[in-house]
């Protein structure tokens, strides 16, 4: 609904910002990465993102639209909520993460505050090949670490295909591991 605002500081704290708009007030959640690019701004551009939930509408805002496509991938997440996507781009920039995904770095990620194990893992796993198509980046693309089984099984998640679903039909191909990556995904798609 909003792609961007741009306008002047009336407020600004490491969390939030109050942005005058030719005379409307917009209060924006921003993350650290955000607030330290503004800091010292009296007037910027923001990208925005408008969450709409039951109890109230809300706008987080991102000085680049490379930080608000990735808290949208983040959004994507099952147990990644606003909150959780906002902490983690708060603690990491976008490449941090990206580089994190890229050498599946649980460990970084579970030093987020909120982040165990298991939700570290769905993060990287659900990320994986998804942050690289965003933009091209210097980090190593994370099919250098993969098995076939790996690739085909991010193919098929990439293609729209649930998870789960991918991973049974990989699993009812025979000599799964001896196929080239294409012939796994495609008969895998026909067990599907």
């Amino acid at each position: 609904m909003y792609a961007y605002l741009e306008g002047e500081l009336a407020y600004k704290s490491p969390s939030m910002l109050i942005m005058d708009v030719n005379g409307v007030g917009y209060e924006l959640n921003i993350t650290l990465q955000t607030y330290s690019k503004v800091q010292q701004l009296e007037r910027c551009k923001l990208f925005t993102h408008l969450q709409v939930r039951e109890d109230a509408w809300v706008l987080y805002a991102f000085f680049t639209e490379d930080e608000r496509a990735t808290f949208r991938q983040l959004l994507a997440i099952s147990g990644v909520g606003a909150a959780t996507a906002r902490v983690i781009l708060s603690s990491l920039t976008s490449d941090e993460l990206e580089r994190a995904v890229a050498f599946d770095d649980a460990k970084t990620l579970e030093r987020i505050k909120g982040i165990g194990a298991k939700t570290a893992q769905r993060i990287l796993l659900e990320l994986k090949g998804k942050l690289f198509k965003q933009k091209n980046s210097t980090a190593i693309p994370s099919s250098m670490h993969n098995t076939t089984v790996d690739d085909a099984l991010n193919a098929l998640v990439n293609l729209g295909i649930n998870k789960g679903v991918a991973e049974s039909a990989i699993a009812k191909v025979n000599n799964a591991a001896s196929l080239s990556v294409e012939d796994l995904i495609k008969q895998a798609l026909r067990a599907v």
